[in-house]
């Protein structure tokens, strides 16, 4: 691994990007394992909840593969095909907004019907750990909103669909404005909260239970919540 000087405040997304030229540059090739979360700490001289989102932004980006007790390992990909989405300046209305919300509800039912019938052992334990780091982290902010994010990939993941993940891939950075903009409303709040974990763990227990019509309802119920509290901010603001 090459040094990196660090010159950003999201540092994770410099990491990111760090080890994705190391990729298409071929110092890094496909099979090849990176090194540990604790010797990635070291190198990039960061925390381990750090690393864990460069991962993570590496993994929706379909370079990097991980494993549990196995470590990353270094996808197979074209150098056409990976490019960091860039949305600049999209979300500048409201309208924006509550189509990005459409698009995302049409695209997230479907990963959930999928995610039913094609789900593994290995997806439902990943699964299982978000729902009990949500548990943990109930009311940080930060943390919470990642695990959010991190829940509705690994059911795009849970597909086996890559496009589908690619899919997901281009609106997360528009989902994550969107859940500032309820998050600065008060909609993290104990009550809420609670709610929001209920509503992803009766997601996760159709996928388990391999009930496709089920996964579709909770899915659809969830981010009708999800809409309906972006509505009610939106109303705020005009007011």
């Amino acid at each position: 691994m090459e040094p990196l000087k660090m010159t950003t405040v999201r540092i994770y997304e410099k990491i990111a990007d760090h080890i994705k030229q190391q990729i298409l540059d071929g110092k890094l090739k496909p099979g090849d394992k990176l090194p540990s979360d604790k010797e990635l700490c070291q190198h990039y001289s960061v925390g381990r909840s750090t690393i864990r989102e460069a991962l993570s932004a590496l993994k929706i980006m379909g370079l990097i593969e991980s494993r549990q007790g196995e470590g990353s390992t270094i996808c197979k990909v074209d150098p056409e095909d990976v490019k960091m989405p860039d949305f600049s300046g999209f979300l500048l209305s409201d309208q924006s907004i509550l189509e990005l919300m459409e698009a995302r509800k049409l695209l997230e039912i479907s990963n959930a019907e999928v995610a039913a019938s094609r789900r593994t052992d290995e997806d439902l334990m990943k699964f299982q750990q978000i729902l009990n780091r949500m548990q943990v982290h109930l009311l940080n902010e930060e943390e919470s909103k990642k695990e959010d994010m991190l829940f509705h990939h690994t059911i795009a993941e849970a597909t086996h669909n890559t496009i589908m993940v690619k899919l997901l891939e281009t609106i997360s950075e528009q989902m994550d404005k969107a859940m500032r903009e309820i998050r600065r409303a008060g909609f993290l709040n104990p009550a809420s909260a609670q709610r929001l974990l209920a509503e992803h763990t009766a997601i996760y227990q159709a996928i388990k239970d391999q009930d496709a019509e089920k996964a579709q309802q909770s899915m659809k119920s969830h981010l009708e919540y999800f809409e309906s509290e972006i509505r009610n901010n939106i109303k705020l603001k005009s007011n």
